[in-house]
């Protein structure tokens, strides 16, 4: 059918299911969008991709389970738009509990056995897609496109692929996938990069998040004389790319699912794309596996990599709020912080700038007696282990509160650190 054909089959009263990001059907949303006679849809999504028209309309209730760009814009012009807390493992059973009668998903063009790889995204919703296919009274409509890259799974067990025979619907375009540059990367994510590199051996395994920071460690491990590493990673990102260009990656020594890149959903430029297209190093399996736990601590030397909005004396990290206001999501930060603190040779770095600017250009500091007024906790003080920021390195594993609280301020910004140190001891820990 085409994307208008498709979206007529969605009833005024009824809910939709799509994946995150990269795994959106952008053409069908539009074309939901393009319609006005909702009178109780209810669409379960995660980290919009476009600015669809669908949110913004009336009798349309948006529920999402990590906030980008498009879903902030969305609440703050008085959309009907709610926030979903969950981590990302916990995706799949708020939609299998939810159980949208249409699910949605992106996919490449069908091969010659009818095959369609879900290509750049595996995430939360592959189980949920097979139950739509399968039951006579939901509808599962896909998207697909040849120039989707054709991405594997891990063999039978997680093929990462869905055929015509569970399909209702098939709309065919020819929409690239959507196109996530680099970050800008500055002199303070350049000495972060370097502090952080002295934590990563040659054999290590690595899982990287999204941002500027990461991107500039990966392209300092690119650059660098050490190599024989592993990827293990919610994101696939265009540093890990480049990693593996450099051929630095060799995924031997990882000890969970040894021989591949393992990871959920990949974003970026057009060139990891293509680069991504066809390879059989990377498998893309669901979240629920590269986000476990246990998993993670099977890799040896695992090295996680994650950033935050805030920090406090005690170590309680404040990463998908602004203070009371959504600003993304749990995504998989706290599983990635928790599953390396587990063996003796893991680590987990948590990389920031020291300070953000305000509006007015304010300077504030990062690092805080206690987190700002509202914030919420995305990951707990018990699970922070290495911090780092432009300044230096704060080790707070097996340290006491009180020696993990100087070793905090002592990688602040100068112009806050006497400061956070006097409040040591009169109203900060102690």
């Amino acid at each position: 059918m085409t994307e208008a054909e498709a979206a007529a089959l969605v009833r005024p009263d009824d809910s939709v299911g799509v994946p995150l990001g990269p795994g959106q059907p952008v053409t069908l949303l539009h074309a939901l969008g393009e319609r006005t006679d909702w009178q109780h849809l209810e669409l379960l999504c995660s980290m919009l991709v476009d600015f669809y028209e669908l949110p913004a309309r009336a009798g349309v209730r948006t529920l999402s389970t990590f906030f980008g760009p498009a879903e902030r814009i969305y609440r703050d012009a008085g959309a009907d738009i709610h926030y979903i807390p969950a981590d990302f493992r916990r995706w799949a059973p708020i939609f299998e509990a939810r159980a949208p009668r249409v699910m949605t998903t992106m996919a490449t063009a069908p091969d010659e056995h009818g095959w369609l790889s879900l290509s750049v995204h595996a995430g939360a919703t592959v189980d949920e897609l097979h139950r739509a296919g399968a039951d006579p009274q939901r509808l599962l409509i896909v998207e697909a496109s040849s120039a989707f890259p054709r991405t594997r799974g891990l063999g039978d067990i997680h093929p990462h692929r869905l055929h015509l025979d569970e399909i209702d619907v098939l709309i065919r375009t020819d929409r690239a996938p959507v196109v996530l540059a680099d970050a800008e990367v500055g002199p303070a994510e350049v000495a972060i990069a370097q502090l952080a590199r002295r934590y990563i051996r040659d054999g290590a395994t690595l899982q990287t998040g999204f941002g500027s920071i990461p991107s500039a460690i990966a392209s300092a491990l690119a650059e660098s004389d050490g190599g024989d590493y592993g990827v293990h990673s919610e994101m696939f990102t265009n540093g890990l790319m480049r990693l593996c260009a450099a051929g630095k990656v060799t995924n031997r020594h990882k000890g969970a699912f040894e021989g591949k890149s393992i990871t959920t959903f990949a974003a970026g430029t057009e060139e990891l794309y293509q680069w991504l297209d066809g390879r059989d190093d990377v498998a893309f399996v669901p979240v629920g596996l590269v986000n476990d736990t246990a998993t993670i601590a099977a890799n040896r030397n695992m090295v996680t990599i994650n950033g935050a909005v805030a920090i406090d004396l005690f170590g309680q990290i404040a990463a998908d709020t602004v203070g009371p206001m959504q600003y993304s999501g749990v995504g998989g930060h706290e599983d990635f912080v928790s599953g390396a603190g587990l063996q003796l040779d893991d680590r987990s770095l948590v990389c920031m700038p020291s300070t953000a600017s305000l509006a007015d250009g304010t300077l504030v500091s990062r690092i805080t007696t206690h987190l700002p007024g509202g914030s919420l906790v995305s990951t707990p003080r018990h699970l922070t282990d290495v911090v780092v920021t432009e300044h230096g390195v704060a080790e707070l594993r097996g340290r006491t509160v009180r020696q993990r609280a100087v070793a905090l301020a002592s990688v602040a910004h100068p112009q806050f650190r006497d400061q956070l140190l006097d409040s040591i001891g009169t109203h900060g820990p102690s």
